[in-house]
C-alpha cells in the first residue's frame, strides 16, 4: 500500500464509515484517502496497486454500508474539489459541492437548477445516480464532465459515455467525478430562489426531513399493467405499493418504514445495516406478494455483512 508520506492528502486505514454516512450504519473501510487536490488524487491512483478496489463516496446520503465494512479504498472529496463558478446558464461545481449549494448560487445569477434545490447529497453523487425531482433529472442539465481513471489519467467524459438512465449511469468502474458542467434555463433570481423555498416547504410538509433517513428507499415502479396489455400501463409510486402492502410503518430492529412517508426508510436509533437492509427486504416481499411488483433499490447498499 502506498505510504501516507507520499501524498498531501489524508489517507487513514481501517476507517470506520457510519459517521460519513446520513444513516450512521456501517463498518471499517480498509481505507479512506481524502485527496488534497486532482494532482493528488491521480498520483495517488497511479500508485494504488490496480488489485485493490476504489469506491468514491458522496456525502453518503444514499447509502447503506454493511456492517462488516468494505474491502477496497474510499475516495472522498473535500475543500478542494467544492468550487461553484458560473458562466452565462453554464454552471461548473466540484464534485464535492452540495446539491443545494449548487441550485443556490445558479439562481443567484439567474440560471434555473432549481431541481437540485431539494436533493440530497453532493454533485457527484447526482451526476452518478442521476438524481432527479419534480420532473427535472441531472441528464437533462448535464454538459459534460472531468474524472481522475483508475489509472489516474484525467479525462473528460460526456452525456454518451454516461448512458443516462433512470438513478443509473455507465460510469467507468473506479472512475472517480472531480467536476461537472451543468446548462439551467434563464429566470429571475428572486423567482427562482421563491420556487426553492416552495419546493423546500412542501418537502418538509410531505417528507420525514427530521428523521435519520437516506431518502426515498426503493425507485417508483416503471409500470404496472393489471391485463398485461402495452396500453393498460400506468406509473405508480413507490409509497402507494408499500402502503398497499401494510408496510407503513413497519420495523426490524431499530429500522422502521417512515409514517410520514412510507418510502423512506430511517434510523430510529441503534438501527444495524443488517436491521435497515433486512426490512428493505421485507419490504420488496410484502409488496411483490400483495402486486407482484418488485421494487428494485434507490439506496445504494456496499459491503459485507458482520458474519463474514
Amino acid at each position: 500500500m502506498i505510504s501516507p508520506d507520499a501524498l498531501r492528502g489524508k489517507l487513514t486505514p481501517q476507517r470506520e464509515l457510519s459517521d460519513l454516512t446520513w444513516l450512521r450504519v456501517g463498518g471499517p473501510a480498509d481505507y479512506l484517502f481524502q485527496p488534497a487536490d486532482v494532482d493528488d488524487l491521480q498520483e495517488f491512483l497511479r500508485q494504488l496497486p490496480r488489485e485493490v478496489d476504489v469506491f468514491p463516496m458522496g456525502v453518503g446520503s444514499n447509502l447503506i454500508v454493511r456492517d462488516g465494512g468494505l474491502r477496497a479504498v474510499v475516495i472522498r472529496l473535500g475543500r478542494g474539489f467544492n468550487g461553484i463558478k458560473v458562466d452565462g446558464l453554464t454552471v461548473t461545481a466540484g464534485a464535492a459541492a452540495l446539491d443545494a449549494h449548487v441550485a443556490r448560487k445558479a439562481a443567484d445569477a439567474g440560471v434555473d437548477l432549481t431541481f437540485l434545490r431539494t436533493i440530497p447529497g453532493s454533485i457527484g453523487g447526482a451526476v452518478r445516480m442521476n438524481a432527479g425531482c419534480y420532473g427535472s433529472y441531472t441528464a437533462d442539465a448535464f454538459q459534460s464532465g472531468l474524472i481522475v481513471t483508475r489509472q489516474g489519467e484525467l479525462s473528460e467524459i460526456g452525456p454518451d459515455e454516461l448512458n443516462f438512465r433512470y438513478r443509473q449511469t455507465d460510469m467507468p468502474e473506479g472512475a472517480v467525478l472531480v467536476t461537472a458542467t451543468l446548462k439551467g434555463g434563464p429566470g429571475e433570481a428572486e423567482e427562482l430562489h421563491a420556487r426553492m423555498a416552495a419546493q423546500l416547504q412542501k418537502r418538509d410538509e410531505t417528507q420525514p426531513t427530521k428523521d435519520r433517513s437516506a431518502g426515498s428507499t426503493f425507485r417508483n415502479p416503471a409500470g404496472f399493467s393489471s391485463t398485461g396489455r402495452a396500453d393498460d400501463v400506468h406509473d405508480l409510486k413507490a409509497w402507494k405499493v408499500i402502503d398497499n402492502a401494510g408496510m407503513r410503518g413497519a420495523r426490524v430492529g431499530g429500522a422502521q418504514m417512515s409514517e410520514k412517508h412510507s418510502n423512506f426508510m430511517i434510523n430510529t436509533g441503534g438501527a444495524t445495516a443488517a436491521d435497515l437492509e433486512g426490512l428493505g427486504e421485507e419490504v420488496r416481499k410484502k409488496v411483490y406478494d400483495s402486486s407482484g411488483i418488485t421494487l428494485e433499490w434507490e439506496i445504494m447498499r456496499i459491503g459485507e455483512p458482520l458474519d463474514k
